[in-house]
């Protein structure tokens, strides 16, 4: 389900986030951005294959790790691996008819 949500990413540089089963986005016009949407469906697939509370519990235990080693909030985001496969598909909009279980890991870095 998509709802808009500018009030609670108001302040952020974030234009949408997944909290399954939300899409949350920050614009209304963003409901036609297909390349974010496809970024936050990826986000979705990936939530339900890890049974959604060990997803929340990887990413911010990798976020973590990958912090300590690079001393970037944001290199450490783009680098978690669930990110890098997100971002390396988002323009694919076929992806998630193809795509294998669990391909997040070959992200891994």
């Amino acid at each position: 389900m998509i709802l808009v949500c500018n009030l609670l990413l108001k302040n952020t540089k974030i234009n949408g986030i997944t909290l399954f089963p939300f899409i949350l986005l920050k614009n209304s016009s963003d409901k036609k951005n297909k390349i974010l949407l496809n970024h936050e469906k990826i986000h979705l697939r990936q939530q339900l294959e890890m049974f959604i509370v060990f997803f929340y519990l990887w990413y911010v235990l990798e976020y973590y790790y990958l912090l300590i080693k690079f001393k970037n909030p944001y290199f450490a985001y783009q680098n978690i691996s669930f990110e890098r496969e997100a971002y390396s598909k988002e323009y694919d909009l076929n992806y998630l008819k193809t795509r294998k279980f669990w391909n997040f890991t070959k992200y891994l870095k």
